[in-house]
């Protein structure tokens, strides 16, 4: 069977239909582009055939791009030389786009057939850099389709001729959202934006593409004329050299240098940009073989496609039916609680949002209407969408509203007291099958279990603020949390269209676990008198949003002390961290909370701006004559979280280590660019990554000491993705 097949009708013009096999949407591999270039040569060299339609099987889509399984593969796949063989590769798709643009037209621009895009909806990557070959682009007025080249975000760029053709159509800064940031628009901003020349009535689609054909259209792509001049100057221009300096200032006070693709696309954009059209191709080719060469790109890949996807799909789901959750009770109408009621509310579920008070209840619920409310006013809502999401949520203080419910949402204030007794007051109303889910970011699932009669049905579900925002939850079973359990809280994430990983019980579960430590590092070195600025700039440049010192900022500095103290009281003489609270109690005495105070490690002002950091910091904890170098900041910030992953995973807190990264990176941010902390390990080498403990345990203390399965590993010459990722995909 084949992705594409060709008709012709009897005023002459063919439609080639991408229709992959056993996919919803298109999606391009290698069998994908043979069979699409037989199919141009046959229509190039059939003289009855005029021009050409390239159009889509699927309804409402064209394609989704290229198949990222097969490009995290293509390194692998290219030979004893895959640097040569991944540029022949793409040397070889770029001809096949080249045929289409060219359309059979001699070098003097003369003959040749049409070829015309026809987009029934979404078209992404691939799906769109082959209308960009294409002479004219027309896509359905479909407002749910998205186009775009989003490969920037999983550490890739559009490599198969979309920097030099959008360059050319657009000049680089009219390119730059597109390419750099991977921005996506709908088809009426696509074509606002320039990406597509015409949208139409989707019943319209095919005949408009035909009476392009049929109109005997100059069809020459403007680059391939004599005296053609990109869009705004090329980067010799003045006004060029500008825009080229400008965004390399851009991307690198984003990225910081610490994502390779991002830098690749700019001296594709930049070097393609000084010479002829073919030439670029070639330049583009060569950069984009470098980013596959990289070692990030396939991480990148791998963590936030492949197994994103697959934990999505309930990669580790219990065999059980499904658990759809259809009404939902959410106790606790705080800031988590209404964010929960608000995402489940725009997922469809029945809603009961209960308080102690009614006025607390109706506070909760106006936060979904303040959302809405937003959304209106950017166009992405409407007025009835908010009255039917806000008629789902029911505000009260009864919970006999909750009675007919099969998942609960308890996010009341930490405390286990408080915690229990709302518990048992909810199952003395709801049935007995009802699951029950704490959102808790520190305490034992297992031990708040016990308020429950029945503990196969009970749960962690741990949200991150702002609810509707962060993408990852955290699912945590207690020591009896049944199968049950746990497919509904996954059948439930999906619902609310999150990302799920499962963990087992422990304190502070994984993501906090492994988050405490970097900003706990950060606040060592403070004491330690390294500069807060080299703290906090050494982790940017390490591809993470925020250093410690911000984060702690951001997340309130007494709400750092308070974990501490409890974190002490559990733990007794293991406690391990007395040298951070001297700094964060010295700081919540100082009444310096963070930025809802405005006043913490940075000062700041009015309006909550950062100014700079405090120099009160510096009077208490004097700068060190000898500031560490870079490379042993981020080595400290880097392997105080990547240990405490390798810990988990060897204390069974974490059982599959597709979830540790894809959990790091969406909760807190996690260097990106290196796939997570596993991946992290297995680029830098496992043997490697044991010495460098030994040095930074030596040089820092016992908390840099390495794990026993990393040192066996290390031992052996393993990596975790060889040695693991087997297992997980298995189980």
């Amino acid at each position: 069977m084949t992705d594409f097949n060709m008709k012709t009708d009897a005023d002459g013009v063919a439609t080639i239909t991408w229709d992959t096999v056993g996919k919803s949407m298109n999606v391009m591999n290698q069998q994908g582009f043979e069979d699409l270039n037989a199919l141009v040569d046959q229509a190039l060299t059939d003289d009855a055939i005029k021009g050409v339609i390239i159009t889509s099987g699927k309804a409402g889509s064209f394609a989704g791009g290229m198949d990222l399984n097969i490009i995290a593969k293509m390194k692998e796949a290219a030979g004893d030389n895959p640097a040569q063989g991944l540029m022949d590769g793409l040397s070889a798709t770029h001809a096949i786009l080249r045929k289409i643009e060219r359309g059979g037209m001699d070098d003097k621009n003369k003959g040749g057939k049409p070829f015309v895009a026809a987009l029934p909806g979404t078209a992404l990557g691939i799906g769109l850099e082959i209308p960009l070959a294409c002479h004219r682009i027309i896509a359905a007025d479909n407002p749910k389709a998205k186009i775009g080249l989003p490969e920037i975000m999983v550490g890739i760029f559009p490599g198969m001729g979309g920097t030099a053709r959008l360059t050319r159509k657009l000049g680089a800064m009219g390119a730059s959202p597109f390419l750099l940031e991977g921005k996506l628009s709908d088809p009426k901003k696509a074509m606002q934006g320039g990406l597509i020349d015409e949208v139409v009535p989707a019943d319209e689609l095919l005949a408009k593409a035909k009476e392009y054909i049929l109109s005997e259209p100059k069809f020459v792509k403007p680059w391939d004329e004599k005296g053609y001049k990109i869009p705004g100057g090329a980067p010799y221009h003045p006004a060029g050299f500008m825009t080229f300096v400008g965004a390399s200032a851009m991307v690198n006070g984003k990225t910081q240098g610490a994502f390779p693709a991002a830098k690749a696309l700019l001296s594709a954009v930049y070097e393609g940009a000084l010479v002829p059209f073919d030439t670029a191709l070639k330049i583009e080719a060569r950069w984009f073989t470098n980013v596959l060469m990289n070692p990030s790109s396939a991480a990148m890949i791998r963590s936030l496609f492949i197994n994103k996807e697959a934990l999505e799909k309930g990669a580790n789901r219990p065999d059980v039916p499904d658990q759809t959750v259809k009404k939902v009770g959410v106790m606790g109408a705080g800031m988590m609680g209404a964010g929960i009621a608000l995402v489940s509310a725009m997922a469809g579920m029945e809603v009961v949002l209960i308080d102690q008070k009614q006025e607390a209840a109706d506070k909760g619920k106006s936060y979904t209407s303040d959302y809405m409310d937003k959304g209106i006013k950017r166009g992405k809502a409407t007025e009835e969408k908010k009255a039917n999401i806000l008629g789902q949520i029911t505000a009260t203080t009864d919970y006999a509203a909750l009675e007919g419910a099969d998942l609960i949402i308890e996010a009341v204030f930490e405390d286990p007291g408080v915690k229990a007794e709302v518990t048992k007051n909810v199952l003395a109303v709801v049935d007995k099958d009802c699951i029950f889910a704490t959102n808790t970011s520190t305490l034992p699932i297992t031990e708040l279990a016990k308020a429950s009669d029945n503990a196969e049905n009970f749960i962690g579900i741990h949200f991150f603020s702002p609810v509707e925002k962060m993408m990852l939850v955290e699912i945590i079973k207690g020591q009896k949390t049944g199968p049950n359990a746990v497919a509904k809280a996954l059948d439930y994430v999906r619902q609310i269209r999150k990302t799920p990983i499962v963990v087992n019980d422990a304190r502070f579960f994984y993501c906090n676990r492994c988050i405490i430590p970097y900003i706990n590092e950060g606040l060592r070195m403070v004491a330690e008198g390294v500069a807060p600025s080299l703290i906090d700039n050494a982790a940017r440049q390490l591809g993470f949003p925020v250093g410690p010192l911000q984060l702690v900022d951001e997340t309130s500095i007494d709400l750092g002390a308070k974990i501490a103290r409890a974190t002490k009281a559990a733990m007794g003489d293991a406690y391990p961290d007395a040298a951070v609270d001297e700094v964060i109690f010295w700081m919540e005495g100082e009444n310096r909370l963070g930025r809802k105070t405005n006043a913490g490690f940075f000062d700041y002002d009015e309006k909550g701006k950062r100014r700079g950091y405090w120099d009160g910091i510096e009077a208490k904890y004097p700068r060190a004559d000898e500031q560490p170098d870079l490379i042993e900041v981020q080595h400290r910030l880097m392997f105080a979280q990547v240990l405490e992953a390798v810990r988990a995973l060897e204390e069974n807190v974490l059982e599959d280590i597709r979830e540790g990264d894809v959990g790091a990176i969406l909760a807190w941010g996690f260097a990106p660019w290196s796939g997570g902390p596993f991946s992290w390990l297995d680029i830098i080498g496992t043997p490697y990554a044991a010495e460098r403990c030994d040095q930074l345990a030596e040089a820092h203390g016992a908390r840099f000491a390495t794990p026993a399965l990393l040192r066996e590993m290390a031992d052996k010459g393993q990596s975790f993705y060889a040695r693991f990722a087997g297992e997980a995909q298995a189980a």
